[in-house]
């Protein structure tokens, strides 16, 4: 698998960036910086100004490849979802038994992110802490209809119809795939967010998982 990833490349939708930054070491630092400095002081604090300062760049630089810290968010979402897509058709495509392979796919998409060595220039562990805390932002917004129809969520659609194709191998007649595709991914974000900091409304803890909770949750609605 290492030597897999380690050829890929993840693949972005490219109306989400004026310039691809993965062409060249100043685009990867801008990717590589501001995950750091998004998850030292938000995303409501971040500014491409901050940015440069970080890296040593003119603000304009950053401007060359995204026309905004809106687009750049929605960059680093859709980088983490294609990534994820890898790790679940990797890690599931060799499992022949629905029920094992639906299991699978629930806890790749709802565990705690461990650092990936084939792309050293993001953090996925920090990276993923930015989609628990902000990636609601990438798509809550007023032009979220018409970035929609550009296909700058596809990938994050895509990962959800994955895991309905799973739902549905299990039980070709359940109604609710997508609703529960969609709600397993979105609220194992929420129950992660919750267990860091509402600890007082969720019952997911150090030694009860989101994973769990979602698989348990899966098995009842496919009863």
């Amino acid at each position: 698998m290492k030597d897999l990833l380690s050829v890929l490349k993840i693949s972005v939708p490219d109306k989400i960036f004026i310039k691809d930054p993965e062409t060249s070491d100043l685009g990867k630092r801008i990717v590589e910086h501001s995950i750091t400095l998004i998850n030292q002081i938000g995303f409501e604090s971040f500014t491409f100004k901050k940015l440069g300062t970080k890296i040593g760049s003119n603000e304009s630089s950053i401007y060359r490849y995204f026309e905004s810290k809106h687009k750049l968010l929605q960059y680093l979402s859709s980088w983490y979802w294609a990534w994820l897509e890898y790790q679940l058709v990797i890690e599931t495509f060799s499992i022949s038994n629905a029920k094992e392979k639906l299991d699978k796919g629930i806890t790749i998409v709802t565990r705690t992110v461990k650092e990936d060595s084939n792309f050293s220039h993001i953090n996925e562990t920090i990276l993923y802490k930015i989609i628990v805390n902000e990636s609601s932002k990438s798509f809550l917004t007023k032009e979220v209809d018409s970035e929609n129809k550009e296909g700058y969520f596809e990938i994050y659609k895509r990962v959800i119809t994955r895991i309905a194709d799973m739902i549905l191998a299990v039980k070709n007649d359940y109604n609710f795939a997508l609703s529960l595709a969609s709600t397993i991914i979105e609220g194992a974000l929420h129950q992660h967010y919750l267990k860091e900091h509402f600890p007082s409304i969720t019952n997911c803890n150090d030694t009860k998982t989101p994973t769990q909770f979602f698989i348990q949750l899966t098995n009842n609605s496919l009863k």
